[in-house]
């Protein structure tokens, strides 16, 4: 039994391992954004739009109505530099607005 201990690696040690990787198209601490979305957007947008996914610096966020499409998409350069602000560092390069499906 002590034989097959020796050649298990530690959950703790694989999610170690996964987070370094700098093969990953995600970074763990983009998800960040889904804390600081609310207050840098202020209540009204955040209840029309919703950060879905970040890969690779492109933030792919859901609209609710085509107004909000236009006008986030006007104001795309202020919200992404606000967002780096908060997180810190340069985490989103572009967000794509996108009008929700349903």
């Amino acid at each position: 039994m002590d034989e097959n201990k020796k050649g298990l690696t530690s959950l703790k040690d694989i999610i170690a391992s996964l987070m370094t990787d700098s093969g990953l198209s995600i970074n763990p601490e983009d998800g960040l954004i889904w804390r600081v979305w609310d207050d840098t957007v202020g209540p009204v947008v955040a209840g029309n739009a919703h950060p879905l996914w970040i890969r690779k610096g492109r933030l792919r966020v859901r609209v609710s109505e085509p107004i909000w499409l236009q006008e986030l998409g006007l104001a795309e350069k202020a919200i992404r530099d606000k967002l780096n602000e908060k997180l810190g560092r340069r985490t989103v390069e572009k967000i794509e607005f996108r009008l929700s499906s349903g």
